[in-house]
């Protein structure tokens, strides 16, 4: 497992730009809410601990995790002043076919949105086979799933400032 030996929540604060006047959007699903809720908070927290304002931070929920691209669409439109947008779901592999459905519907979502709009979004959906892997990777032995996409927002944001520099 590509976590068993990583713990997601570590990262370098010194190889990080200046994140002060960042603003960063999270579109959180409510499904599975204690998992998706450590999940926010785990990138909540990294946010701040690099220099994020907290009034800089904009949170939007939204039933479940299928309905994460929509609600990501719906805040790149709303907000054009936001960095980067992180999506937060869960969901845990079940006795149907259900569980491929909406991992796939919602990772190819995701993608289009970053294909296809100038705000990246970034995939902070942890799609387990048991909730126990799921506590794991949302603040527990392998740390916080949350954190690593919070940071990797903040470097997809400075990609997009210094790509709109150097008219790349």
């Amino acid at each position: 497992m590509a976590t068993s030996e990583k713990n997601l929540s570590v990262y370098n604060k010194e190889s990080l730009p200046n994140c002060k006047d960042m603003k960063i959007g999270f579109v959180v699903s409510e499904w599975n809410e204690d998992i998706t809720q450590n999940l926010f908070q785990g990138g909540f927290d990294a946010l701040l601990d690099v220099g994020v304002l907290k009034e800089n931070i904009v949170r939007w929920n939204v039933p479940g995790s299928f309905e994460l691209p929509y609600g990501c669409k719906k805040m790149q439109e709303s907000f054009d002043m936001l960095d980067a947008i992180v999506a937060v779901g869960n969901v845990i592999q079940g006795e149907t076919k259900h569980f491929d459905f909406v991992c796939q519907g919602l990772t190819q979502g995701i993608m289009d949105l970053n294909l296809k709009s100038d705000i990246p979004v970034i995939f902070c959906v942890l799609t387990d086979n048991t909730r126990a892997q799921s506590e794991a990777r949302s603040g527990g032995v392998h740390g916080n799933k949350g954190a690593e996409a919070a940071i990797a927002a903040i470097k997809m944001a400075q990609l997009r400032k210094d790509a709109k520099f150097y008219k790349i």
